[in-house]
């Protein structure tokens, strides 16, 4: 079978131990880092954003140690300029008109174009790639993954708090982020020749200067053979980011599998799979999607089982049994919303939250 390569790139807050706001490390995070971790980490457009990205994984397991490794030593770093790192989908307390702008050109361009909307995506993801044999096969997967965005999203939730209120939803993170331009799941596209017309229209109209600029939930990445899945809040636990990550990979491996079969799985309407992404961010878990083919509402947790079972023929062979048996651990623990918001209720204190959030993040690293 193909291989399914896998890259993960995380997102990660910095921290004044202080104050437990947001703190901008002026880029001098990012400069040591590069000393060891070269391109595996960048800043982003809010200095109090540090991403880090894997090399390329031939399995899960390659990706945990990196995944592991790169955490560590952004740990480190941060420890040596006095911050403390957080990995959660948004700050509690944080606002975002306080943040500096990292100075870059790219970043210049996207605050002019954007103004409040740049400004304000003070947000933290996790961001998978997953390798596949050509860019055709890489859209008719594309297409039937869409429908599982919903339920992978939902174990992801990881953002209840936005500039110190409890917004009533499990991931914020994604209303804020909704007020890009394209964002949120893509439409149906018949073939690579038809995505790749769309994205040269864009570009030909100069609404994008090149396909990185289309920041869907899944996407085709423009440079790379791999699917790009974008839309789950970073998490707070290591084994939480690896379980995600496995069950992308696994799903990209059953679809193909079935292709080769010559079977399909049948494909639904971007407006249908909204509706189950917009339940994902405001109840997580905790609430029911709609399955479409039976056309009526289903708890979450019927829906984890027979996810679980639609995977099953594949784990085996992709060797990450292990590693999506956590998702029991998810749905016995709560995702990253269900535990800050668990706190919040015990302290009625959002600096509490942060110091669990701080905690969380090292959670079996050491």
């Amino acid at each position: 079978m193909a291989t399914f390569t896998l890259g993960i790139e995380e997102e990660f807050q910095t921290i004044d131990p202080v104050t437990r706001n947001l703190r901008s490390h002026m880029s001098k995070l990012v400069e040591d880092g590069k000393i060891t971790l070269k391109e595996r980490v960048k800043a982003e457009m809010h200095q109090a954003v540090v991403e880090v990205g894997t090399n390329i994984c031939h399995n899960i397991q390659e990706a945990r140690e990196e995944v592991t490794y790169l955490r560590k030593m952004i740990l480190d770093l941060a420890e040596k300029q006095n911050l403390q790192v957080a990995a959660a989908g948004t700050h509690p307390f944080a606002d975002w008109v306080e943040q500096l702008i990292t100075p870059d050109p790219r970043y210049d361009e996207i605050i002019d174009e954007m103004r409040d909307v740049a400004r304000g995506n003070l947000i933290f993801g996790l961001h998978v790639h997953v390798g596949i044999e050509s860019r055709n096969e890489g859209i008719e997967i594309m297409n039937a993954v869409r429908y599982f965005l919903p339920h992978i999203y939902a174990l992801s939730t990881n953002s209840p708090f936005w500039c110190g209120r409890n917004t009533g939803f499990k991931s914020y993170r994604s209303k804020v982020f909704d007020k890009f331009p394209r964002t949120g799941i893509p439409d149906f596209f018949a073939s690579a020749s038809e995505y790749d017309e769309y994205v040269a229209l864009l570009i030909k109209t100069k609404c994008i200067d090149n396909g990185k600029k289309i920041w869907w939930d899944i996407r085709l990445h423009p440079f790379f053979n791999t699917i790009e899945f974008r839309m789950c809040d970073v998490p707070m636990r290591t084994d939480e980011t690896i379980c995600l990550a496995a069950i992308m990979q696994a799903l990209v491996a059953k679809i193909h599998k079935l292709h080769r079969m010559n079977l399909s799985f049948r494909p639904y309407h971007r407006m249908l799979i909204n509706e189950n992404k917009w339940r994902a961010a405001r109840y997580g878990i905790h609430g029911k999607l709609i399955d479409f083919g039976k056309q009526e509402e289903v708890e979450y947790s019927i829906l984890v089982e027979e996810l679980l079972e639609f995977i099953d023929d594949v784990v085996d062979e992709l060797g990450s049994r292990h590693e999506i048996s956590y998702i029991h651990e998810i749905m016995r623990m709560g995702t990253g919303a269900d535990r800050q918001l668990a706190v919040f209720e015990q302290t009625g204190n959002m600096s509490a939250v942060v110091d669990y959030i701080v905690s969380e993040t090292k959670v079996g690293l050491y």
